[in-house]
């Protein structure tokens, strides 16, 4: 497995080896001891999927509690996946990172506990499956408004995009940074 380091510490994307023939491919999508030696040792607990249209934005989740490291890559279709990074003692807080990920590439992308999670489609459809490191908690669950301008995420939009309510009514950075710098005694 090839490993991309990123401009935020610990977000990582992953290019598996494709074993390709005339029949068409093979790839691991995950092996505990492979992920070990990269240094996600994470227990995965629960696995997802979703199917969006084009021009579906999804996204930025994170939960505040029972945080979540995540696995995702593309079954079919296209997509450009964010990161954020909401880690309180980071260098990089509020910093983001984005990828095309897809069935064609077959790229995936580590995302550790403590950043903020979405992804836009390119394709006509889209189906993105992601493993999880903790469950999922309701209670927890936040979302990061995907266009706040402090991150500046330069999404590559066609359009307005698709959204659901909850990701339309996200609160901005300026909050967590306010939390932030209370707890840090600024």
């Amino acid at each position: 497995m090839k490993v991309i380091g990123t401009a935020i510490p610990g977000v990582l994307v992953l290019e598996p080896k494709v074993f390709s023939d005339a029949r068409g491919f093979f790839l691991e999508t995950y092996n505990e001891r492979t992920f070990a030696e990269l240094g996600i040792t994470e227990r995965f607990v629960q696995d997802n999927q979703s199917h969006s249209k084009k021009g579906v934005l999804r996204g930025l989740h994170y939960q505040s509690e029972q945080a979540q490291g995540k696995l995702v890559r593309v079954v079919q279709g296209e997509i450009f996946d964010v990161a954020v990074d909401l880690r309180r003692e980071s260098a990089t807080f509020g910093k983001w990172i984005g990828e095309q990920l897809s069935s064609a590439n077959k790229k995936m992308i580590w995302i550790p506990k403590g950043c903020a999670h979405g992804f836009y489609t390119l394709s006509e459809t889209a189906d993105v499956s992601y493993k999880v490191s903790d469950f999922w908690a309701p209670q927890f669950e936040k979302t990061l408004v995907w266009n706040d301008p402090e991150v500046g995420i330069a999404w590559p939009l066609e359009g307005e995009p698709i959204l659901s309510e909850k990701d339309r009514a996200g609160h901005c950075i300026a909050l967590l940074r306010h939390t932030r710098n209370r707890l840090n005694g600024s």
